[in-house]
C-alpha cells in the first residue's frame, strides 16, 4: 500500500554507463544485479554532475466525435524512450560513440608516436549499440536500466573553452529489438519493490 516511506527514496550517488554492440553477436545484458556486465560492455567513464536524463515520451491520438466536445477514445500512435547525458572523457570509446561509429586510428608516420585520427565520415550510418546504465544508493540498493537496441541521434555542440573542460553531449534514443516487445529493462535490487 503506498504511503509516505523516506527509506523509499532512491539518490542516484554514483553509477556509470556502458555500451556494447548491439544484435545477436553483440554481449548478452546481465540478468540480474549481482551478474557482472560480461565482456564486450565498455564504460564510458566520467560524465558531468547533470549526470542523465530519461525521458519516455508517448503520441497519443484523440478520436473526436461530433456527440462529444471530449474524445472518444484515445489511440496510441508512437512512443519514443531517449537517454541524454555529457561525457568528459576523450579516447577511442567516447568519440567514436558521439561521432556515430568508426574507429579511432593510429598515424602511421616515420617519427611519429602517440598520434591517432578519427575520419568522420561525409555520409552518416548507422550505427546501433546497446546501453546500459547502473547506480547504486547506498550497500544494499542497486539499479540498471538496459537498451538492448539504440542508437545516438543527436550530438551537443561541443565548446572549446579556456575555462571549461569539453563535454560530448549526447541522446540515445532506444529502437524496437526484433521479435520482442521490450524497449528497455530495468533491473532493480531494492527491497522497497517487495513490499506490501
Amino acid at each position: 500500500m503506498a504511503g509516505n516511506n523516506g527509506s523509499q527514496i532512491r539518490v542516484a550517488g554514483s553509477g556509470r554507463i556502458l555500451v556494447a554492440k548491439a544484435g545477436a553477436t553483440g554481449p548478452a545484458a546481465p540478468a540480474h544485479t549481482g551478474d557482472a556486465w560480461a565482456a564486450g560492455w565498455t564504460e564510458l567513464g566520467y560524465t558531468t554532475t547533470d549526470g542523465i536524463k530519461f525521458n519516455k515520451k508517448d503520441k497519443i491520438d484523440p478520436v473526436d466525435t461530433w456527440q462529444s466536445v471530449s474524445p472518444a477514445r484515445f489511440i496510441y500512435s508512437d512512443r519514443d524512450l531517449t537517454v541524454k547525458f555529457q561525457l568528459l572523457q576523450l579516447n577511442k570509446d567516447t568519440l567514436s560513440f558521439f561521432m556515430g561509429g568508426d574507429a579511432v586510428t593510429p598515424v602511421t608516420a616515420a617519427g611519429v608516436t602517440d598520434t591517432y585520427q578519427y575520419k568522420l565520415a561525409a555520409e552518416p550510418k548507422q550505427d546501433e549499440r546497446q546501453l546500459g546504465i547502473e547506480f547504486k544508493d547506498g550497500a544494499d540498493v542497486t539499479y540498471r536500466f538496459i537498451i538492448p537496441r539504440g542508437q545516438v541521434t543527436e550530438t551537443e555542440e561541443i565548446a572549446l573553452t579556456r575555462t571549461g573542460s569539453l563535454k560530448l553531449g549526447v541522446t540515445f534514443t532506444a529502437l524496437a529489438e526484433e521479435n520482442s516487445s521490450t524497449l528497455a529493462t530495468w533491473i532493480m535490487k531494492d527491497k522497497a519493490f517487495g513490499a506490501a
